[in-house]
């Protein structure tokens, strides 16, 4: 009967511990989203002018301020693309830092200060256009999740009987990020002068997204040829869904064939890591034989192979 009142003490603080962690989740969540709905306006606050809050927010995506790429083409694009704040100094001193950490990493462990001056190097540079290139996609997928939404704020806006750049606006003060941003520098465009064609047109540059590029074609359409704004941002809210409806489709679809390359590409490499912690000398006797070198060679060039093969199967696009 001991037993008992113990396991009810244990429940009770395993109770009260997830309801702890499960609160504090919840309010950092929120605070996160507050911080990114918010964000646009943080910078709001630190201008003194319309003017002044264009021309930094196009700064801190990497853009002059005539809203136009500078520099390296194809850097500055993977810079626009992620969003990330842009600031060239804090990011080459955080490269060199890297490399630095990986040099004296290389020089601990492999006593060769030549491999390190030269692997550093490489990976401060292949290092952030990685990190670019992820946070780019990771992007670009939220902006495709969160148009329905903002457009349909858009729409209901116009049939309050608002202007155009009020709705554009509103999307800006009530999305959260990647979509609040855009949104809320193109009404800030549009009340600096900009038309609602050209404004839209900038957030398609800087995202490079196809959702996005299709919401930009169907107001540059209107625009030219005329019709209801709304109906047709209705109808591009409801393609926007189904576009995203038939991704997720084809993402469960191509499920088994991503976790068979995975399978088959990381049980090999996993016998033979296991193999040389468990018997170092099951390939250590062998492994300075020609024959033995292009066996292994051979093997990870059809690895390779495979892998694209199956990439290539499992690799469909709308």
């Amino acid at each position: 009967m001991g037993d008992i009142p113990r396991l009810i003490v244990l429940i009770l603080i395993f109770a009260a511990a997830f309801t702890l962690v499960q609160a504090l989740s919840g309010l950092m969540t929120r605070a996160g989203a507050r911080r990114k709905v918010n964000q646009r306006l943080a910078v709001a606050e630190k201008t003194s002018s319309l003017a002044d809050l264009v021309v930094e927010l196009r700064k801190q995506r990497g853009l002059n301020s005539d809203g136009e790429r500078q520099g390296w083409l194809w850097f500055n694009d993977l810079v626009v693309r992620s969003g990330l704040n842009f600031q060239p100094r804090r990011w080459a001193l955080m490269a060199a830092g890297g490399a630095l950490g990986v040099w004296l990493v290389i020089f601990m462990l492999a006593h060769n200060a030549l491999l390190g001056l030269v692997v550093g190097p490489v990976l401060a540079v292949i290092a952030p256009l990685v990190i670019l290139n992820f946070a780019a996609g990771k992007r670009a997928k939220m902006l495709g999740e969160q148009l329905p939404a903002a457009l349909e704020i858009i729409v209901r806006s116009l049939e309050a009987g608002h202007p155009v750049p009020t709705a554009v606006a509103l999307v800006g003060r009530e999305m959260p990020d990647p979509i609040g941003t855009e949104f809320g520098m193109a009404g800030d465009e549009i009340a600096y002068g900009a038309t609602l064609e050209q404004a839209v047109a900038r957030i398609a540059d800087r995202c490079r997204q196809p959702d996005v590029d299709l919401f930009a074609a169907t107001i540059r359409l209107q625009e030219r040829c005329g019709g209801n704004l709304t109906g047709l941002l209705k109808m591009n809210a409801r393609a926007v869904r189904e576009r995203h409806k038939m991704r997720l489709k084809i993402k469960a679809a191509a499920s088994e064939g991503r976790a068979s390359a995975i399978i088959l590409t990381s049980a090999p490499i996993g016998v033979l890591l296991i193999l040389t912690v468990m018997s170092p000398h099951f390939y250590g006797d062998v492994i300075d034989k020609k024959p033995v070198q292009i066996g292994l060679g051979m093997f990870g060039f059809w690895m390779f192979v495979g892998n694209m093969v199956m990439r290539r199967m499992i690799d469909m696009r709308i």
